[in-house]
């Protein structure tokens, strides 16, 4: 599937287009072009976590918009603003909205069994959940689809399709039934780790074709969603129990927890594409 060009498309045909006379100079510029490209895709999460941590700053206590509502508010009119400068295809827009449901319907209920709570007033809301949170699950959505893109994703030795979804399926289900019956979590560890044990992903910085391991990636992702979430509480987003009295570091253990939702993302944003090799993805020499 061809995914249709974005504003950003034309910006990177630019940048890859460069020439440098010597070797360490292009090596520079793609280590540059790395963090930059990282930053673009990360533009709606980060967006959402400058709002996050202003709004717990200096929104005014006393403003008739409730913080949560604005925060609401604000992350919509990003959304929007994304596809109307065509910063984000429709489809993909679609795929993030598939995530942003999935995310807030394991809100609604994670919050009714007290895994974590959302501590502010709010009147856009279901239930126990402002309607931000969704767009949390979406900012996830949207780092994969536009990384996929930003940095022209390519796969070698992709498992059957069928696998990541029912993989993606039950981690999902997992996340609701744990709390009924024994949790699970390690064995889908183990079936990631199977499933993906022979997967690399190639990607393109500059004009090499690079390549990891993708449970590597997997894993380096989490990671940095780890590190918002900790943002994200600090600014009083929602807290889990342990920071009922103060903040306190979100535990580590709950990386394990992304590394899961993540593929539940990745395997979303994944249906946009073909994930099967269609060019040699070798790692560059």
């Amino acid at each position: 599937m061809t995914t249709p060009r974005t504003r950003f498309a034309g910006v990177r045909d630019r940048l890859e287009s460069l020439e440098f006379g010597t070797r360490w100079q292009a090596w520079g510029f793609e280590f540059l072009l790395f963090g930059f490209k990282q930053a673009w895709a990360c533009l709606f999460g980060g967006l959402m976590l400058a709002l996050l941590l202003a709004t717990h700053l200096f929104y005014p206590a006393d403003a008739p918009l409730a913080r949560y509502d604005f925060l609401t508010l604000a992350a919509l009119s990003i959304q929007l603003a994304m596809l109307a400068l065509r910063l984000e295809t429709l489809a993909e827009a679609r795929v993030i909205l598939a995530f942003h449901v999935v995310g807030t319907i394991m809100e609604l209920f994670k919050t009714t069994m007290g895994s974590w709570t959302y501590p502010e007033p709010s009147l856009l809301r279901i239930g126990d959940v402002p309607l931000f949170s969704g767009f949390m699950y979406a900012a996830v959505g949207s780092y994969i689809a536009r990384t996929w893109r930003g940095f022209d994703i390519g796969f070698r030795r992709y498992p059957p399709r069928w696998q990541p979804i029912l993989l993606a399926t039950a981690i999902y289900a997992n996340f609701f039934t744990h709390h009924f019956v024994p949790d699970l979590r390690w064995g889908l560890f183990a079936a990631t780790a199977w499933i993906f044990r022979s997967t690399w992903v190639a990607f393109t910085v500059f004009r090499a074709r690079r390549a990891m391991p993708l449970l590597l990636g997997f894993l380096l992702v989490s990671l940095f969603i780890w590190f918002a979430e900790n943002i994200a509480t600090f600014a009083n987003a929602w807290r889990y129990p342990a920071q009922a009295h103060g903040w306190s570091m979100v535990p580590l253990a709950k990386l394990g927890a992304w590394y899961l939702l993540m593929i539940i993302s990745f395997v979303l944003v994944s249906r946009l594409h073909d994930p099967s090799p269609k060019r040699a993805l070798q790692p560059a020499q």
